[in-house]
């Protein structure tokens, strides 16, 4: 009776049922952990990624489940299971928090920094013809493309649509490239720049009204939404946000959205994510493609940004700093921070922040944008 008892409780001993690609995600976990906690590369993001693929990996626990069989009692379901299905709704709720947090006057200053923006989404369109020629179909290559706009959001919002079975690879990547934008941004930016373009000082943005700031979000939300109906989620809950913040009838509401409802999200969401990265799932040849082509878009949508910045230096005489260019795609605000420090980098007293901010709002939208197109044209709006 005792040795059939020691058996049962060895049998049901995790490590006992660890399978080889489990461990090697608890591994990658281990590396989010040490990346966000030691070298400081997004804590808000890969903290809680790393500790959802930490126990969604551990095994036999039970917490996460990505397929719930119908009928199955909810009291029965891990928690995390219970994160990853609020999945539809969490990326409109980030957008709000982001809308709030977010000062759309330097866009609005300079009109312009919305060509950057633009530019910037160049790589969404370049890895997804990339993933179409190596064999996905178009609602899993426009899922694979969007992690160029380096927006998880959007990426997690976009796939859970076209590409369900892609969600984890996908939302992995795109929150992973957006931790370390510091890293892969630097040597693209000055590999496509000049020490004297990477110098230039920009005149100060001039003044924004508060009427400006107001009708912006209003007017921008009519316009997309009506153009593209399928924005309306993500464009309509940051521009909510912002009209939150910028009214001034709204200060508790723009605090909630910016920060507890917001913090609470990044939790969710994060754990979520991170959990769905089960190394049995995980750890097969499309999640390396996409892996690749994520990061290949994304350095494509940094070089847009860039090289259409220094175009716009030549018509301009010399005024804009291609640096900021960079700051298109939609890591807000890391990205406008990295153009920042390599622009002070090469010019100590040059600040570049607020004149970056411009694209990289400008990139949010963008993103977003981009994704709208693509769920209008493979996923049947």
């Amino acid at each position: 009776m005792l040795l059939e008892t020691l058996s049962t409780f060895a049998q049901d001993m995790g490590i006992l049922n660890l399978d080889f690609r489990s461990a090697i995600m608890i591994l990658v976990s281990l590396l989010f952990l040490f990346l966000a906690i030691n070298k400081g590369f997004e804590p808000l993001l890969l903290i809680p990624i790393g500790f959802g693929m930490l126990l969604s990996n551990l095994p036999i626990t039970g917490i996460f489940t990505a397929h719930i069989a119908a009928g199955t009692d909810l009291s029965e379901w891990g928690i995390l299971s219970i994160f990853y299905y609020l999945k539809p709704l969490l990326p409109s709720l980030i957008f709000m928090g982001v809308g709030a947090m977010t000062d759309f006057g330097p866009l609005i200053a300079n009109p312009k920094s919305l060509v950057l923006g633009a530019a910037a989404q160049l790589g969404i369109f370049f890895a997804f013809v990339l993933a179409i020629l190596l064999g996905f179909d178009a609602q899993g290559a426009a899922s694979i493309g969007i992690i160029g706009g380096a927006d998880g959001p959007t990426a997690i919002y976009l796939t859970q649509k076209l590409a369900p079975e892609l969600l984890g690879a996908v939302a992995v990547a795109a929150y992973s490239y957006m931790a370390l934008v510091p890293v892969i941004q630097p040597p693209i930016m000055k590999a496509l720049t000049t020490k004297k373009e990477r110098v230039i000082k920009m005149e100060q943005l001039r003044h924004v009204t508060q009427r400006e700031k107001i009708l912006f979000p209003i007017m921008v939300t009519i316009i997309v939404v009506l153009l593209l109906p399928a924005a309306a989620p993500l464009i309509g809950m940051l521009m909510l946000g912002n009209l939150f913040k910028e009214s001034g009838r709204t200060l508790r509401l723009s605090d909630t959205a910016s920060n507890s409802l917001c913090n609470t999200v990044t939790i969710i969401l994060g754990l979520a994510v991170g959990a769905s990265a089960q190394g049995p799932t995980f750890l097969v040849t499309d999640t390396i493609k996409i892996v690749i082509l994520g990061v290949l878009a994304f350095a494509v949508g940094t070089a847009g940004g860039v090289l259409i910045a220094k175009l716009m230096n030549v018509l301009t005489g010399g005024k804009i700093n291609p640096l900021i260019g960079s700051a298109g795609v939609s890591a807000v605000p890391m990205a406008a921070r990295v153009s920042q420090k390599v622009g002070q980098t090469e010019n100590p007293s040059n600040f570049l922040l607020m004149h970056a901010m411009g694209p990289n709002v400008a990139g949010v939208i963008g993103s977003a944008v981009a994704a709208s197109v693509m769920l209008s044209m493979f996923g049947g709006f």
